[in-house]
């Protein structure tokens, strides 16, 4: 473990404390396999927040990432590249969206999103200058800025941040009821993760999105799903809206879309929608760069031509039902979609994660008192099966 312990050490002495990591130091890592500095190996019940979804070091996406780093990288968008129009286009028929803005980091695509349904409330609802109001709920969590985390309800998120943006109402996550009273005049839209993944796997109540959807309508707001967790296969639908049979008016998408290579984020809309914008109006150095924009198609691909949305919509229901098989006094709930897995324990979930991890199995605990499972979708049902013999293992020696 010397290697380990010298690694952390040095990470803890010129590194910023903002994360508590388990301790583990990977130095490579294939399909949902890792393995340390010391030579074990791991199996990623993460998946980097669902970025890999694709799984580590995906051989496509290497075999692009190399090529298109050799012809060209960036370019800004002062000018324009060869792989942003097909980006665009391919991203758009793969989701029936009409229109595209392309960025980095997921929270950058939520301001994105932000921006263009407070200009949209604006310029085409008609809500007076600086009065659009965005609903958002309980339990959030859309990214790291201080816009966002402003509207938060985690005080950790927000301690020392202040002042924050103004225009954001608060409304508990699964209410339609709250959601239809929160709606006003100068409501330009709701912003919502279908299901919210730092909260523990929340799935809201059935027919919740589907309520939401016809107030939103009715009321001329726009709909905006963050899929950034929730997206690209993670839930065994493509989006997780699509278990509720609505269509929202845009989508945020993140981390899986670049296969954990490159960050890329993306927000699809309408054409009314993200006619708003104007040159000049919002953008981004990197945003929409040939390097991201070749990787991002890849990714896409690989989930299509692999079926792994169909995988996990294959597999998650027997993981879960296989894991409520698990007797023990500290489970409180098992909750989620697909490859999406929330164990809510009566306890504090860290020291299972540690016993897990011991056990050669990679996962986080959040919310304090969950254990978030969520594979690379190109897991095996064998793989799988060997995962859950760590766990039963594990909840048998802790609530011993």
């Amino acid at each position: 473990m010397k290697k380990t312990q010298k690694l952390i050490a040095m990470e803890d002495k010129f590194g910023a404390h903002n994360y508590h990591p388990l301790d583990i130091v990977i130095k490579k890592a294939e399909g949902v396999w890792v393995e340390d500095v010391e030579g074990k190996r791991f199996m990623d019940f993460l998946a980097a927040y669902s970025a890999v979804n694709q799984g580590h070091c995906h051989p496509r996406l290497l075999k692009v990432l190399r090529r298109q780093a050799a012809k060209v990288c960036l370019t800004s968008r002062a000018f324009r590249n060869d792989q942003l129009p097909l980006f665009c286009k391919e991203v758009c028929e793969l989701t029936g969206f009409d229109k595209v803005l392309p960025m980095n980091s997921g929270a950058e695509a939520v301001e994105t999103a932000i921006k263009a349904a407070r200009k949209w409330g604006e310029k085409v609802k008609g809500i007076k200058k600086d009065k659009a109001e965005i609903i958002v709920c309980e339990d959030n969590f859309h990214g790291r800025t201080t816009t966002i985390v402003g509207f938060s309800t985690e005080d950790q998120y927000k301690d020392g941040f202040g002042p924050f943006t103004p225009g954001f109402k608060i409304i508990p996550f699964g209410d339609a009821k709250a959601l239809e009273a929160a709606i006003t005049k100068n409501t330009a839209a709701f912003l919502v993760e279908p299901i919210q993944g730092e909260a523990g796997i929340n799935v809201p109540p059935k027919g919740f999105l589907k309520q939401a959807a016809a107030l939103c309508k009715r009321n001329n707001v726009l709909l905006i799903a963050d899929e950034i967790q929730s997206g690209l296969g993670r839930t065994g639908k493509l989006f997780a809206f699509e278990h509720d049979g609505i269509r929202p008016d845009g989508v945020i998408i993140g981390k899986a879309l670049s296969g954990g290579f490159y960050p890329v984020s993306a927000f699809l809309t309408s054409e009314e929608v993200m006619g708003v914008f104007n040159p000049g109006d919002h953008g981004s150095t990197f945003g929409g760069n040939p390097l991201g924009m070749a990787v991002a198609r890849e990714a896409l691909q690989i989930l299509v031509d692999e079926k792994l949305v169909e995988n996990s919509n294959k597999l998650g229901p027997w993981f879960m039902e296989e894991l409520g098989k698990i007797k023990s006094k500290s489970i409180k709930q098992i909750r989620g979609k697909g490859l999406w897995v929330g164990v809510v324990l009566n306890r504090p979930a860290r020291p299972y994660c540690e016993a897990l991890m011991r056990e050669g199995m990679l996962c986080k605990e959040t919310h304090e008192n969950v254990i978030r499972f969520a594979p690379p979708l190109v897991i095996t049902r064998k793989e799988l099966s060997l995962a859950l013999k760590s766990v039963k293992k594990v909840f048998k020696e802790l609530d011993g």
